[in-house]
């Protein structure tokens, strides 16, 4: 007979055991944003734990996500205080949801290169539904067609914003974690991947990944210094990085993580909704321009000032043999 331990739902886990799981769930307490932690990680662990009951993978997962994103950014055009305190509603709750899908990969193991790119593209399609639609809303209170050209550069500033936030992300997590802990990937793999589809047989894949290759190029292409550390690494330790290595990186690195979230969902949320609230929705595309930029180039000048001390270190000294 079957202990009745051995047949245990994982799913069902008991009180001490919640805690750990709900741990597991996430990426990194380094990389985690307090309000993440506070609110929309304890949501999304519940919406992922009901997903994995009842079969819902975590694109599916993504995929709700994106419908309510952009649901939300339509409800921002309009001008009445209350549809937009819907929209807010709907698009924290997308941010739940985009939270919940990572974390039923994490916790069932069901992780996929098209899943990172799906996650990762969500946010765009949120952001772009509600910038066309502070764009209408401007145009109808009366501001001139011009407005699109400062809701377009607004738009890929959160391009450049998102890509090298996540990305940064990504490499504290290599270096504290390991590959199997980081999501990082890297255009010479990628373009391997690519070159070994077909349009004719696998059209809908190939179209896809010629996206992320391009995004996975233009991350590289913002951090020369770091892809020089981290060809530099690979080579080096093949299997595990001396612990002495990922103590010191992660010493000098955690300080930076704080400037990813910045430029990331918590940040230019909080201010969107309050200048929806004042109905000067403009301030919005001013504000991702001239002060979440700024915080970019910090982020990106501090990181590639890191990569070069390390690359240094690994290239002159003996420190971490």
């Amino acid at each position: 007979m079957e202990n009745a331990q051995d047949t245990k739902d994982p799913l069902e886990i008991s009180i001490e055991e919640k805690g750990s799981a709900y741990e597991n769930s996430l990426k990194s307490n380094d990389t985690e944003e307090k309000i993440d932690l506070w609110f929309y990680r304890p949501i999304g662990y519940r919406i992922a734990l009901f997903a994995a009951k009842t079969n819902i993978t975590p694109n599916a997962v993504t995929i709700i996500s994106i419908f309510f994103g952009v649901a939300a950014g339509i409800l921002f055009y309009y001008q009445t205080l209350w549809i937009n305190v819907i929209g807010m509603l709907l698009l924290m709750f997308a941010n739940s949801l985009d939270s919940a899908d990572g974390q039923l990969a994490r916790l069932t193991g069901h992780k996929s290169r098209f899943g990172r790119i799906l996650d990762g593209f969500a946010g765009d399609f949120w952001f772009a539904s509600i910038h066309i639609a502070l764009c209408l809303r401007c145009i109808e209170q009366g501001w001139s067609p011009w407005i699109w050209a400062a809701g377009i550069l607004a738009g890929f500033s959160h391009v450049f914003q998102s890509a090298m936030a996540d990305y940064y992300r990504n490499v504290h997590l290599y270096f504290i974690k390991g590959v199997s802990g980081s999501e990082l990937d890297n255009s010479r793999d990628l373009q391997a991947d690519y070159d070994a589809l077909s349009w004719k047989n696998n059209a809908f894949s190939k179209f896809v990944l010629n996206g992320y290759l391009g995004y996975t190029k233009l991350q590289e292409w913002l951090s020369p210094y770091l892809q020089k550390l981290l060809k530099l690494v690979k080579v080096r330790y093949t299997d595990q990085l001396p612990a002495s290595l990922v103590r010191d990186f992660r010493t000098m690195n955690k300080p930076l993580m704080k400037y990813t979230n910045i430029v990331q969902f918590n940040t230019r949320v909080i201010f969107l909704f309050l200048w929806l609230f004042i109905d000067e929705v403009w301030i919005y595309f001013l504000f991702d321009m001239f002060v979440l930029n700024p915080i970019l180039v910090y982020m990106c000048r501090r990181q590639e000032k890191v990569s070069r001390y390390f690359y240094q270190q690994l290239t002159n000294t003996s420190r971490y043999e």
